[in-house]
C-alpha cells in the first residue's frame, strides 16, 4: 500500500468516525428539559453524548491535517484554511460540550432551582455554538475542501459537486436560524443539511474502498 492510498484510508475512516454524533439527538434530550438541573435520574445519556462529540472535534481536525501534505501541492493556502476550519469547527464543538457538562456539574452539586436559569442559558449557548461549528463551519469545510478536491481530480468530480450544491443551502438554513426565522430542529433545516452529509458521508467510503484518483498532486506522480 503506497502512501497516498495509506492517506486515503486514514482520511475516509475518519470522515466516517464523524458520524458517530448522530446520537447525541437523542442523548441531549434530557438535558433540555428546563427542570433538569432539579431532577432525579442518571446524568449518562449526556455525558456520553459528550464523549461522541468530543470523538467527532478531534476526528475532523485529523482529517485536514492528515489530507494537508497532498492537498498543498494543489493549492497550499487553500489546505492550509482548511485545516483551520476544522480546527475552528473542533474547537467550537468541544466548547458546546462543555457547556452541556457543566449544566451536568450543577445538577450532581446540587444548585437547586436558583440554577435553572443558569443551565438554561448554557443550553441555549451551546445550540449557538452548534450554530457556528456545525452548521456554519460545515459550509467553508465543503468549498475549501470541496475545490480543492474538484481542481486535484482525486476523486470523482461528482462528490465535491454535491458539497457545492450543499453549502448555500446549508448557509441559508444556518442563517435563517440565527436570525430566529426557523428552529433549529425544523425539518427544513435537517433537510438542508442533508447534501452536506452525503457529501462528507460519500466521500469518507470513496476513501476508504477506492482511495485517490491518478492526479499529478500525488507524491507517487511526483517520484515518477
Amino acid at each position: 500500500m503506497d502512501s497516498s492510498r495509506k492517506t486515503a484510508l486514514v482520511a475516509g475512516l475518519l470522515y466516517l468516525l464523524t458520524f458517530v454524533s448522530i446520537p447525541t439527538l437523542a442523548l441531549y434530550g434530557p438535558v433540555r428539559d428546563r427542570n433538569y438541573v432539579t431532577g432525579p435520574g442518571p446524568d449518562t445519556a449526556v455525558i456520553v453524548g459528550g464523549i461522541l462529540e468530543v470523538v467527532v472535534a478531534f476526528a475532523g481536525v485529523r482529517t485536514a491535517v492528515v489530507l494537508f501534505p497532498i492537498l498543498k501541492r494543489q493549492n497550499e493556502s487553500a489546505a492550509l484554511g482548511f485545516v483551520g476550519a476544522r480546527t475552528l469547527e473542533g474547537a467550537a464543538i468541544v466548547a458546546g460540550v462543555a457547556c452541556l457538562l457543566t449544566v451536568v456539574t450543577l445538577r450532581r452539586t446540587g444548585a437547586g432551582a436558583d440554577a435553572v436559569v443558569g443551565g438554561q442559558v448554557l443550553v441555549a449557548l451551546y445550540d449557538r455554538l452548534f450554530l457556528l461549528g456545525q452548521s456554519l463551519m460545515p459550509v467553508v469545510n465543503a468549498l475549501l475542501l470541496g475545490s480543492l478536491l474538484y481542481r486535484a481530480r482525486l476523486v470523482p468530480r461528482a462528490l465535491p459537486v454535491l458539497g457545492f450544491v450543499g453549502a448555500p443551502l446549508l448557509l441559508a438554513a444556518t442563517l435563517a436560524t440565527m436570525a430566529g426565522a426557523v428552529e433549529r430542529d425544523a425539518p427544513v433545516v435537517a433537510l438542508a443539511a442533508l447534501p452536506i452529509a452525503l457529501w462528507e458521508f460519500s466521500l469518507g467510503i470513496w476513501l476508504v474502498a477506492k482511495g485517490f484518483k491518478p492526479s499529478p498532486v500525488l507524491p507517487e506522480a511526483a517520484v515518477a
